[in-house]
């Protein structure tokens, strides 16, 4: 008999985690859809719609700062009621939010669907919590961030997919001559099967086998990581990185309505949206190569054949509701971009934030003086830019924090604070009837001009504390 310990398996619970990764980026990218939809039923302001993300994002501030503050004083919550019970109740307070359409529906409220959105946004925070640490543990853990790499091109894939389906469910597919109906009506189905799906979630995780994980991490009373200057000038970026991130597609269904742009209609705009969440896929993808043994060449090549299947695969899914795609190619022109300035960042987080920075400005300066695909395309282009700032701004930020590494990461994780208030603030901006949404977008230039000096600065901060700053890249947010 072999007295060897042999790896437990955990396909099983491997799958319904995955799961949540996908959901989480699934209902994050629709929140695109809902803001023209919301903004045309409720004649709201370009501000006012964007309180969607601000209800959705300022509730894993909550969440997060609800968590830190207890285990600050009363010690770890998960090690008390367990890590596979903080997943049960992350998915069900969020099938809750979503069952909160119902009445917001009933009531033609725009306040109950913002407090769905944001009940919705406190399960996901938990579940974010949990989930990454668990994925880490289900199975070897020297493979771990294999997996995680493997759930964040999943959550990939829900932001893809995400727009094009409650799009699909809310207007059907497209058919020229036909009137889309716009009924907030047809909000119910969708939100009633996402509570649907999220509660058989529950009930699958509940049921599978899952390890038995605490977090053995003394928790300092004092915060004591505020001392590192990586830390925080790293909170600010990955608020402005995350603020950045979402503001871009926000106010991408007001910008897609002017004339000069595409002049398309709410109805329309998922196929862009599919597009702008497909290129962080893009990008997510690629980085996730290097968790592979694979050969120099080989991984040069797959360097650039990756980016263009999961464009493909992109075009695909809006082809399906009846898009027109073709227009879509001249896309291929950004990604070569991409690919170009990705291999010049050699994988290293300073230099990489730097140049993915610098180039995001470049490109929000060409849609800003130019109009029609040219705009909207280099517009778009931040989420190839923007798909691995995440795991390089997170690397150089916890760098050398030694014990406060823990406290570092749960002060960062607070920081996605900034998906609810930037996209509002470029909103209130671009209701001025002298700047307009157009140029509203000076507001992610401000964003990656911060971020690319971050880039560089963390690079000197790091150097002068004896730190190695060139470690590879991670996974993407």
């Amino acid at each position: 008999m072999n007295d060897v310990a042999q790896p437990k398996s955990y396909t099983s619970a491997l799958v319904a985690i995955i799961s949540v990764f996908f959901f989480w980026g699934f209902v994050a990218a629709s929140n695109g859809v809902l803001i023209p939809m919301f903004r045309k039923h409720f004649d709201l302001t370009q501000f006012q719609s964007q309180l969607v993300d601000f209800a959705f994002y300022i509730a894993y501030f909550v969440g997060s700062l609800i968590y830190f503050l207890w285990s600050l004083f009363l010690g770890d919550p998960l090690n008390k009621i367990g890590y596979k019970k903080g997943l049960i109740i992350g998915l069900l307070v969020s099938a809750c939010g979503a069952l909160l359409f119902i009445p917001a529906v009933n009531a033609v409220s725009y306040g109950i669907f913002l407090t769905g959105l944001f009940v919705i946004g406190i399960g996901f925070a938990l579940l974010q919590i949990v989930a990454n640490p668990f994925v880490i543990n289900l199975g070897d853990p020297a493979k771990g961030a294999s997996r995680l790499n493997l759930a964040g091109g999943i959550n990939s894939l829900g932001t893809t997919i995400g727009p094009i389906i409650l799009a699909f469910a809310l207007y059907g597919k497209i058919i020229p001559g036909k009137e889309a109906s716009i009924g907030l009506d047809n909000l119910k189905i969708p939100y009633v099967t996402l509570a649907v799906v999220l509660t058989a979630l529950a009930l699958l995780i509940a049921a599978v086998k899952m390890p038995v994980i605490k977090n053995e991490s003394v928790i300092e009373r004092k915060v004591e990581a505020f001392q590192y200057p990586q830390l925080t000038l790293g909170m600010i970026a990955i608020f402005v990185y995350v603020g950045v991130e979402v503001t871009i597609q926000s106010n991408l269904g007001a910008l897609l309505k002017l004339p000069d742009i595409k002049g398309i209609d709410h109805t329309m705009v998922d196929k862009y949206i599919a597009l702008y969440w497909g290129s962080l896929m893009i990008g997510r993808m690629s980085s996730a190569l290097k968790t592979f043994n694979l050969s120099k060449g080989v991984y040069n090549v797959l360097s650039i054949v990756v980016p263009f299947v999961v464009f493909g695969i992109v075009m695909y899914f809006s082809s399906l509701r009846g898009f027109e795609v073709n227009d879509l190619w001249n896309y291929a022109a950004w990604i070569v971009v991409f690919i170009l300035v990705k291999y010049a960042g050699q994988e290293k987080p300073s230099k990489t934030l730097m140049l993915f920075g610098i180039s995001a400005i470049v490109m929000m300066l060409i849609g800003l003086f130019t109009t029609g695909d040219v705009a909207l395309f280099s517009f778009i282009s931040g989420g190839l830019f923007c798909s691995v700032m995440w795991p390089c701004i997170f690397n150089l930020a916890i760098a050398g924090l030694g014990k406060y590494t823990n406290q570092g990461s749960s002060l960062l994780i607070m920081m996605i604070l900034g998906g609810a208030i930037i996209p509002p603030l470029q909103g209130a901006i671009s209701d001025n009837p002298s700047i307009g949404i157009h140029n509203s977008y000076w507001v992610p230039v401000l964003g990656f001009a911060y971020l690319a000096w971050y880039g560089f600065a963390s690079r000197r901060i790091l150097q002068k504390q004896g730190i190695d700053y060139d470690t590879n890249t991670g996974a993407g947010h």
